[in-house]
């Protein structure tokens, strides 16, 4: 093929197989030194969080009230039994998430209740018996997978409760052969340059993709990503990673074009918030427990799908599909000002969210995505705050500002700002389908203390 033509094809390879390189990466990651929250644990061992996010905690964005569990499941040597608790009611999800990072099953509130139960976690072409005592059975489609597990906590004095559900939250391996300890090793010797494609290589031959995902990835072949043994990328000639290399960098530049694009969750004024609900659409084959596959959440393009997938995973692995959660954010208040802690807002909710399990409020300092100490302690607001303050009509109006507010309504209702540029995050647990339709409008920000109908632009 000519250099142009093994650039495009590159840059298709690209889009198509980031999510496997990047969610093996993780799990690599997370086996070794830890992911986000939580801290390194072997294949087919849960490692739990100490709490919820804390100022000190370094991971952008995450939630100041769940705290996070994760599990890499390696299925090699055959099934896995998943014990999982009785929360009594509280609200918790596992996500399950296959070397694609294909979301293909979830168990917790929405799906299968709080009770307590034993599943069975079984590799793809599994035919062995299923125990009479497992609540059910739960198909991999490759034989690692990810299990991302959140579990809702009312602060300090609820982690007695969550530390002994961890404690209960067990994997047993079943299989008659010994696991793998890691993933399969990539040549040595490989440029840095083509360490994507090596990888790639490599991980799409231990862990293929869905039937109707190969006859386009057969496609790939002149590229050597198709090649057994001995990697096609240790001697390559510099025309070959000439062209590898071009193409890596138009696929990425495909990708982050994608993932730019704002989505607003429903059309509104200056300051609309933004969300993904349908970021999760692109697994198309593989639906159990727990999942939809209605058209309404999947793609009627496979092909496009592909970009999808990438978008997603470039933008992090722990986004749940639309009607599990949604997480909606802005950066500017309701005349579109960039948000800044110097000034006092009000969000003013006519209703509060229309959701089946819980919402909650937090800011974060940007661009860096953390929270930032306060002196009340409080990092996140929300239908579980004790004593919030509601209208008469209903209606609920939360104070975001750096200073407490004086009266007692705004310092019940009161959510602490950073300094300087913060983003606020609106975590929208079991939405109702008015916010997935967009009927339900998330009102924008009002920055207090502005004269009426006086533009006040930005310094």
């Amino acid at each position: 093929m000519e250099p142009d033509a093994i650039t495009a094809l590159a840059a298709d390879a690209y889009v198509y197989g980031a999510p496997l390189v990047r969610r093996l990466s993780a799990v690599r990651a997370c086996l070794r030194e830890g992911c986000g929250t939580t801290p390194a644990a072997p294949f087919n061992d849960f490692a739990h969080a100490d709490g919820p996010a804390t100022p000190g905690t370094y991971t952008p964005y995450a939630p100041a009230d769940l705290v996070d569990a994760l599990a890499q499941l390696d299925l090699s040597g055959g099934p896995v039994g998943l014990h999982v608790p009785d929360t009594g009611g509280a609200y918790y999800v596992l996500q399950f998430v296959d070397a694609w990072g294909n979301t293909f099953a979830y168990l917790g509130t929405r799906a299968t209740g709080t009770g307590a139960g034993d599943w069975l976690v079984v590799p793809p072409g599994w035919a062995g018996t299923v125990p009479d005592v497992v609540s059910g059975v739960i198909d991999a489609p490759t034989s690692v997978v990810s299990v991302l597990g959140r579990l809702v906590c009312d602060g300090p004095d609820d982690m007695p409760r969550v530390r002994a559900l961890q404690q209960e939250l067990t994997l047993t391996h079943l299989g008659d052969r010994a696991h793998r300890t890691g993933l399969p090793a990539t040549e040595p010797g490989v440029p840095g340059e083509l360490r994507f494609f090596e990888e790639l290589r490599v991980w799409m031959a231990d862990f293929p993709p869905a039937a109707a995902d190969r006859a386009y990835q057969d496609r790939f072949q002149p590229l050597g990503l198709l090649e057994e043994g001995l990697s096609p990328y240790v001697s390559a000639s510099p025309r070959l990673v000439r062209a590898l290399g071009r193409g890596l960098a138009l696929g990425r530049l495909r990708v982050e074009e994608a993932a730019r694009l704002p989505q607003v969750l429903a059309e509104g004024p200056p300051g609309a918030w933004q969300a993904t609900p349908h970021l999760r659409d692109h697994n198309l084959d593989h639906f159990g427990v727990g999942t939809l596959g209605t058209p309404e959440w999947t793609l009627p393009d496979r092909e496009a799908s592909y970009l999808v997938r990438a978008v997603a995973a470039r933008r992090g692995y722990r986004q749940p599909h639309g009607y599990e959660a949604v997480f909606a954010h802005t950066s500017r208040d309701s005349r579109g000002r960039m948000l800044d802690g110097a000034h006092r807002y009000a969000l003013r909710f006519a209703q509060p969210p229309p959701v089946r399990a819980f919402w909650s409020l937090t800011t974060y300092d940007s661009p860096g995505g953390h929270l930032v100490p306060n002196a009340a302690d409080r990092y996140a607001i929300g239908d579980r705050t004790p004593g919030l303050v509601h209208g008469d009509d209903g209606s609920l109006t939360l104070h975001l500002s750096a200073e407490r507010p004086a009266d007692s309504e705004g310092a019940a209702n009161w959510l602490p700002l950073p300094p300087g540029a913060f983003r606020p995050v609106l975590r929208l647990h079991l939405p109702d389908q008015a916010v997935l339709d967009g009927s339900y409008v998330v009102p924008a920000l009002e920055r207090l203390g502005d004269p009426p109908g006086v533009e006040i632009p930005d310094l």
